[in-house]
């Protein structure tokens, strides 16, 4: 049976980062899309980019292409628009899956739910840039996100980030009518993901908690499996699809 995928990228990344996921889907004959949200494209402005701007862009996205039955994924910081689009896009929703992604309440920022160095480091490098976003040093990327890869894939992936807009960061969402919707939901859960610290401010169960009944599907890999291992990535989403 034949899904249609709007595949979500996260902070710093763009609809390039699914391509490998989405060949696997593809040959299965889903169908899929992977929008570049605004402020994340390589001659894109940053500074005047806000969060409700990403929840806007993916709602048009979708009702422009006049898309159905949608499984609507997000990963990471996309678990923010993909909140906020889902309810103007209930009738068109079939499921939203959260890959290991932020399940935001209402009021609550991306860097409200990281640990509070993480905080101070994006503060500090909006305010070092000239456009009010921020990279993530090589380093943490090397090793909090993308540990399972070879230092050469490190290298080669880290120069097709983006720099994020800090407003996409530091910016909540009204999501009342989505904790009303109760919309199914999945999330799917990378199990070596190192990108927040196990514990109190892990992915689990903090954010799988905000989905009552939500099954739990665990894939292998890092923050990055969506580029280390695609194609079991590709198999748990197929798989929260259909839960």
């Amino acid at each position: 049976m034949s899904t249609t995928f709007v595949l979500v990228h996260g902070a710093c990344h763009a609809g390039w980062s699914w391509r490998p996921v989405a060949g696997y889907l593809r040959a299965q004959g889903h169908r899929v899309y992977t929008p570049t949200l605004p402020g994340l494209g390589t001659e894109d402005t940053k500074s005047d980019i806000h969060l409700a701007d990403s929840v806007d862009y993916l709602v048009d996205y979708v009702e422009k292409r006049d898309l159905t039955d949608v499984v609507l994924v997000g990963h990471s910081w996309g678990g923010f628009p993909v909140s906020g689009a889902s309810i103007r896009l209930a009738t068109r929703i079939s499921r939203l899956v959260y890959w290991s992604a932020f399940v935001p309440q209402t009021g609550e920022s991306l860097i409200d739910l990281c640990p509070s160095p993480y905080g101070d480091m994006f503060r500090a490098s909006a305010a070092a840039s000239t456009d009010n976003s921020v990279t993530f040093p090589f380093e943490v990327f090397c090793a909090a996100f993308m540990q399972d890869a070879s230092p050469e894939t490190q290298r080669i992936v880290y120069p097709l980030l983006e720099s994020q807009p800090f407003h996409t960061m530091n910016e909540s969402l009204d999501l009342d009518e989505w904790e009303r919707l109760q919309l199914p939901s999945s999330y799917v859960l990378s199990k070596d993901d190192l990108a927040l610290p196990p514990g109190e401010f892990g992915w689990a169960p903090r954010f799988t908690e905000r989905l009552p009944g939500a099954p739990v599907i665990y894939t292998p890999g890092s923050h990055e499996s969506q580029i280390t291992q695609p194609e079991p990535l590709a198999a748990a989403l197929v798989e929260a699809a259909a839960s």
